[in-house]
């Protein structure tokens, strides 16, 4: 008896490696394997899936970059997002190898988007570590011939190539375009000063253009002493910020200044910023943000209450850390 019921099992087996084998490495259709063996297709399904269970088949995704796949659901979840990227982190990574990997996976998203621009689209560019990482992850691609615009002015940063002018060089070159230039700073110490230049033709042409890009990329800044950009850069000091930080302010993008709801109305800053405002960012088809680090919790929540980007680069630390402030952690 025993041997009988040994011997049915050895039957069953050989049929599930068989299904198995001409489904998986031979890339046979149910319904040829179904002639075959002279069984239903529905029976060939079933047995497809009896050889996963039972781990006679077992199905393996290599990724080059690791995604938390549930934390990018949620924030598509809370937030009506287009789509976004979250890097599930190592413990072994420092802050600067997580950028790059974030980086890396913007440039994923923006290789799709840059498949299917027609050639001469343009796409913006704002400034920061977070931009840089996914500009010098994007793959050359002479043939594309995408214009690549400065849509807010310069910074003038220590380190130039993470300022508007340079990426927007360094990305045209990637996809074969013409870069545009913003001719002006992004801070004037006065208001009359950004109303003069505002008159000046290059200045309001580069705007125009700006407003027209079909894809924005784009940072988010904070008004964190430890990671603030505009404190890096020299333009604010650390009394700037406790001030900014006094009236309700969390963050920063495309450098105009928002509260945790994303409101930007009545901050005198934004009055003296040189670039398209908050109004022309929503009006983008696409807009990417690509910002990571605790530091940036609440900024990241402001821009995405405030419906500033449709897609986020990020990674799985600081997700996490934006759900749970809006109390939206899965």
């Amino acid at each position: 008896m025993t041997n009988h019921i040994e011997a049915g099992r050895d039957v069953r087996m050989d049929l599930l490696v068989t299904v198995a084998s001409l489904y998986y490495e031979l890339n046979q259709n149910q319904q040829e394997i179904a002639d075959r063996l002279e069984i239903s297709r529905s029976s060939v399904s079933r047995l497809i899936k009896e050889a996963r269970d039972l781990g006679i088949v077992e199905i393996r995704i290599n990724r080059p970059t690791y995604r938390d796949y549930v934390l990018e659901q949620a924030l598509l979840d809370a937030f009506g997002l287009q789509d976004a990227y979250v890097l599930t982190t190592r413990q072994e990574q420092g802050d600067d190898e997580r950028l790059v990997a974030v980086g890396r996976l913007a440039a994923i998203y923006l290789k799709r988007v840059i498949d299917v621009l027609p050639p001469h689209s343009c796409i913006g560019i704002a400034w920061g570590t977070g931009v840089h990482a996914a500009v010098q992850a994007v793959q050359e691609d002479h043939g594309r011939q995408l214009d690549v615009v400065q849509i807010l002015g310069s910074v003038g940063a220590p380190d130039p190539v993470i300022d508007g002018p340079d990426l927007a060089r360094t990305l045209a070159a990637k996809l074969g375009g013409r870069h545009h230039d913003l001719h002006a700073p992004v801070l004037v110490e006065q208001e009359g000063l950004r109303a003069m230049l505002y008159n000046e033709s290059s200045v309001r042409e580069g705007l125009r253009r700006a407003r027209s890009v079909a894809l924005a990329v784009t940072g988010i800044g904070t008004v964190q002493d430890e990671a603030a950009s505009f404190l890096r850069a020299g333009h604010l000091s650390v009394a700037d910020l406790a001030h900014l930080r006094a009236l309700g302010v969390v963050g920063e993008t495309v450098g105009r200044f928002f509260d945790i709801e994303g409101r930007s109305a009545g901050f005198a800053i934004n009055e003296r910023i040189i670039g398209i405002d908050l109004d022309d960012l929503r009006c983008i088809p696409r807009v990417l943000a690509v910002a990571r680090g605790l530091p940036k919790t609440a900024a990241i929540l402001g821009a995405l209450r405030g419906r500033y980007l449709t897609v986020i680069a990020t990674d799985d630390i600081t997700a996490r850390a934006v759900l749970a402030l809006a109390g939206k952690l899965p």
